[in-house]
């Protein structure tokens, strides 16, 4: 069954980074908009990033689930580091693309990489959104907890709502807790229980997706 919410977008404008994705629209008077993105080993179809688009638009919310430009560049294969500020580009051109549709409220969220790359884009950019959502943030390559991406934390001036499984080898929910210290704004970890850093697992597909969205609900 085709999800009549659901709707392609490709935004090729020269001179800006390129956006591809769909948006769910909002089913409900809209409260404003989300956009999402995936980590640095799948896409904007990641099963993930459709169960919690369809959600937000139930509760109305429009959501956008967007590829970044590293992955519409090249169908597979994770992201080099030379890739980041251009994704990054990627995606405050989605946002404004959001803002030029929907009005309401802003947000920014993402899976490993790619909320990596949104935490790395509003900390230099706080006007950009009203708040982030980072879906298995990660903290540190597995094995080399010495090597902690959270540099850019303390200039995050805008709510941030975290959700890891307490099995992910990118960070435990302990460092996470340490490192999100350095926020100097209103943060707030969800722990699941048993998921790795996929989160979406058999034991949790049906109520994970409703999970994040009304925690995102009481946070923001």
């Amino acid at each position: 069954m085709v999800n009549q919410t659901e709707h392609p977008i490709s935004d090729t404008t020269p001179g800006e980074a390129p956006v591809r994705g769909f948006v769910h629209r909002a089913r409900t008077e809209s409260a404003g908009f989300i956009v999402l993105t995936h980590g640095a080993g799948g896409n904007c179809k990641a099963p993930l990033l459709v169960a919690l688009a369809d959600q937000f638009a139930s509760i109305g919310f429009n959501a956008l689930r967007c590829d970044l430009p590293f992955r519409q560049r090249r169908p597979t294969g994770p992201p080099s580091p030379s890739d980041a500020e251009r994704d990054q580009d990627g995606l405050r051109r989605a946002v404004m693309l959001m803002k030029e549709r929907f009005g309401g409220r802003a947000f920014l969220g993402g899976v490993s990489y790619g909320g990596r790359q949104a935490s790395m884009l509003v900390a230099s950019d706080a006007a950009l959104v009203e708040g982030l959502l980072l879906l298995s943030y990660p903290l540190h390559p597995p094995g080399r907890p010495e090597r902690v991406r959270s540099a850019h934390f303390p200039h995050l001036r805008m709510p941030v709502l975290f959700v890891s499984g307490t099995k992910d080898a990118f960070g435990s929910t302990g460092e996470l807790e340490t490192a999100i210290r350095l926020i100097p704004a209103r943060t707030k970890l969800v722990a699941i229980e048993g998921a790795g850093h996929g989160l979406l697992q058999k034991s949790n597909r049906e109520e994970l997706p409703g999970k994040i969205v009304g925690e995102f609900q009481s946070f923001f």
